[in-house]
């Protein structure tokens, strides 16, 4: 969960700054968009690592984490479709929270990498 802890950091610290910014561009859609992305890939990654952990566990609860699986990518998509369908956020907002998300698990990944073959 060390992983998990560090890219929620890095992710709110570049996010933030950056959907205060896109208020100077667009007043609700794009910073939201990015607060919303971040959120949502934050949201992923700590399902993702909970079903890593439930596959390679003890218990190994294989038909519990595809369906849990499934249920959460539904209800990923259901919502992103919905925030886009209304025009609540803006899709390049969206796109740009995943991707600050993308790159802090990247930077995340690097950095505990580098600091266990040390």
């Amino acid at each position: 969960m060390e992983i998990l802890k560090g890219v929620i950091k890095k992710s709110v610290f570049i996010a933030v700054p950056a959907a205060a910014l896109s208020a100077l561009i667009e007043a609700r859609g794009l910073p939201l968009g990015i607060l919303l992305g971040c959120l949502f890939g934050i949201l992923n990654l700590r399902a993702l690592i909970k079903n890593v952990k439930g596959l390679v566990g003890p218990e190994q609860a294989a038909a519990k984490v595809v369906i849990s699986s499934f249920i959460r990518l539904s209800a990923l998509v259901a919502a992103i479709f919905m925030l886009l369908y209304y025009n609540i956020v803006n899709i390049f907002g969206l796109l740009i929270g995943f991707t600050v998300v993308f790159a802090a698990i990247l930077i995340e990944g690097w950095r505990t990498g580098k600091a266990k073959s040390s």
